[in-house]
């Protein structure tokens, strides 16, 4: 059974907004190998819709203004098989494909496809999975940063979840991701 990784940025303050977070060449270096590490991507709308605003480029040119440095994590996510999560959206393209009906069923059926692993991330997608058991390993980004608003992870978490932490990686920019897995 292949697993389900979530990894996420947060800051000091639990903020997960993707915009205060700091963006440079090593994070997203390792979310690339993070996302290369995985057979496919899984996400719910409002972030398949964000990623894919981001980072399918037209012709898989490089936008004018976008860091050369942003181009080997802009490829290893437009190469990536995508699940997509939505009751609102008819149709997906960017090598996706939609999952309706039953999250927890259809999320087994895809963690029993062989294969490396499935990587999710987000905010209300990881939440309902994590509701469910269905999370692996959490992979923290934990920023140096301070951000004064949310969204924020796990609100509304119906039940504590016990994890052990089982890998550690120190950035230049003094952010640190920390590997966790859920304590059976």
């Amino acid at each position: 059974m292949r697993p389900l990784r979530y990894s996420i940025n947060v800051t000091l303050d639990g903020c997960c907004d993707h915009r205060v977070m700091i963006a440079d060449e090593e994070i997203h270096r390792h979310v690339a190998e993070s996302i290369d590490r995985a057979d496919a991507l899984l996400f719910g709308r409002v972030t398949f819709e964000m990623m894919e605003a981001g980072w399918r480029w037209p012709a898989g040119a490089r936008p004018d203004g976008v860091a050369p440095w942003m181009e080997p994590f802009a490829r290893t996510i437009d190469a990536k098989k995508k699940y997509v999560v939505s009751s609102t959206r008819e149709r997906v393209d960017w090598n996706a494909e939609l999952v309706r009906g039953n999250l927890a069923e259809a999320v087994e059926r895809l963690k029993r496809e062989p294969g490396r692993g499935l990587l999710t991330g987000g905010v209300t997608l990881p939440l309902a999975l994590t509701e469910l058991g269905l999370i692996d390993e959490y992979e923290f980004v934990v920023q140096p940063r301070l951000a004064g608003h949310g969204p924020t992870l796990f609100a509304g978490l119906s039940k504590r979840v016990d994890l052990k932490l089982v890998g550690r990686m120190e950035f230049g920019s003094g952010a640190v991701a920390m590997r966790y897995e859920p304590r059976r």
